[in-house]
């Protein structure tokens, strides 16, 4: 079987543009693969902690010797983790929060970052463990950053999907959301970019 995962951070929910452009590409994926699963993963909803000491012990320690409570911060690390390797594909909605990912999605990619799990020095540098598979970015925007120089959103997304080994990052924009007549355009232009992805 097929499978999806969606990752959602919009605080808007599903009237959040990344959202309902991610509603357009599952709808789309949904027909090419019919007897696919859609495993959702609502971040704000459903947010995961955001890093502080205790949890970085319990990720650290030796299975051996953690705790209840360590053991129980690790399962949850390994759920989410499980989630991206057993995906065929990936989808995350992306909304841009002061120039930034939401800080739900940056907790997420906190529990996602194990050495030895998800990813391993080498001599030569850091090795993502994950297999590759594609993944699908909606970035969505009010004003205009993508070829500004001062998006750091994207960059450092991409940059932490690659660290952990998923390379075929694709990145759907919608910018200018908060700009007139500019949004429109934008939007249908992401829309258009999703038809042609399937």
């Amino acid at each position: 079987m097929t499978t999806l995962l969606h990752v959602k951070s919009s605080i808007f929910g599903e009237e959040g543009k990344s959202a309902q452009l991610a509603a357009a590409f599952i709808a789309q994926w949904k027909v090419a693969n019919p007897d696919g699963e859609v495993v959702e993963r609502d971040l704000v909803n459903e947010p995961v902690p955001h890093l502080d000491g205790a949890r970085v012990m319990a990720l650290m320690a030796a299975a051996e010797e953690r705790t209840v409570e360590q053991q129980m911060i690790v399962d949850q690390s390994d759920e989410l983790i499980a989630e991206l390797v057993n995906a065929d594909q990936i989808i995350m909605g992306v909304p841009m929060y002061n120039f930034a990912v939401p800080s739900q999605m940056k907790a997420y990619f906190d529990l996602l970052a194990r050495a030895g799990v998800t990813f391993r020095y080498t001599e030569n540098g850091p090795v993502g463990l994950i297999d590759d598979k594609p993944v699908y970015l909606f970035a969505t925007r009010g004003g205009l950053y993508k070829e500004s120089g001062i998006d750091f959103q994207i960059p450092f997304v991409k940059q932490f999907l690659n660290f952990i080994g998923l390379e075929q990052v694709e990145v759907i924009y919608a910018e200018g959301l908060s700009m007139g007549d500019t949004a429109e355009q934008s939007f249908a232009k992401a829309a258009d970019q999703i038809t042609a992805i399937n």
